[in-house]
């Protein structure tokens, strides 16, 4: 109970400041003035109408988005503020980022396209893998310090099959966790609340994360920059368009097929499937 209600506590005040966070924006720039003559009368008129927007933009409630729409009008407020609140709008993705991955909670691409629509490909892609990877390291210490014998009890037969693997590969035990990172047999929330259970040493396992989500986070981000391009279907086959889409595909793909060659003759992960469940264990299910 003593790791259940401390678990809760950190969580409760995550979602505090998180909440708070998100819902006390500051206000958003300011629009240029009208010049000319009529620059008094304009000021008058557009008051009104520019403080309407203003105050619109500020009473808007953020929250995680769950589909491409929500991603561009989530992107389009935040890179609204960030004209004059660079620091804010870093300071609210990267708590937002955080709380997803440091509690396990699905949805990080939609993070990593949101990270490549506001800062760019690059300054996002290094966000990304940045975050990750702290994000990573915090759901370790928290399965560590409050989850071990939960894991244990809800996820028994898929933690013992992971031990197994983990003792069969102690001698490469880091790229074996680099080959689950690339080829995801085992979902990334599940080897970040696992690998204290099967005590992975936090060096391995945080270069691990930093180095083998490289290739998704590049993807997503990527992705994210390009969508908050595109205005339209002809965007979308241009050669400029197709040669992107091409160079990401490759960088996904060169990594991963390095890591596959060196596993086929180092490493042992036969009886796992995509889902990280032993091959006996889903044969017992369908008795």
């Amino acid at each position: 109970m003593r790791s259940i209600a401390g678990l809760a506590a950190i969580v409760g005040a995550a979602s505090v400041f998180l909440y708070l966070l998100s819902t006390h924006l500051p206000p958003g720039p300011q629009q240029p003035e009208a010049r000319g003559e009529d620059r008094g009368e304009a000021r008058g008129e557009d008051r009104g109408e520019d403080r309407g927007e203003d105050q619109g933009v500020r009473e808007y409630r953020l929250k995680f988005p769950s589909d491409l729409d929500e991603l561009r009008e989530l992107a389009d407020t935040l890179k609204f503020y960030k004209r004059e609140h660079h620091g804010y709008v870093l300071l609210l993705f990267c708590s937002a980022y955080l709380y997803k991955q440091s509690f396990a909670i699905p949805g990080s691409s939609f993070l990593n396209m949101l990270a490549g629509a506001i800062f760019g490909p690059w300054e996002g892609l290094v966000l990304a893998c940045l975050l990750t990877t702290l994000g990573s390291t915090f759901c370790f210490l928290l399965s560590a310090a409050f989850g071990k014998q939960h894991v244990l009890h809800f996820f028994p037969d898929r933690v013992a099959l992971l031990h197994r693997k983990v003792e069969e590969n102690r001698s490469g035990l880091f790229f074996f966790l680099l080959f689950l990172r690339f080829f995801p047999m085992t979902p990334n929330w599940f080897l970040n609340i696992t690998c204290p259970v099967l005590n992975i040493p936090m060096p391995i396992f945080f270069f691990s994360v930093l180095i083998g989500l490289i290739p998704y986070n590049f993807i997503c981000v990527r992705t994210g920059s390009m969508l908050s391009e595109i205005s339209s279907l002809d965007d979308i086959f241009s050669w400029s368009t197709l040669a992107q889409l091409l160079a990401i595909a490759l960088m996904a793909l060169i990594p991963g097929a390095l890591i596959k060659r060196y596993s086929e003759g180092h490493l042992k992960v036969d009886g796992m499937d995509s889902n990280g469940t032993s091959q006996e264990e889903i044969k017992r299910k369908r008795r």
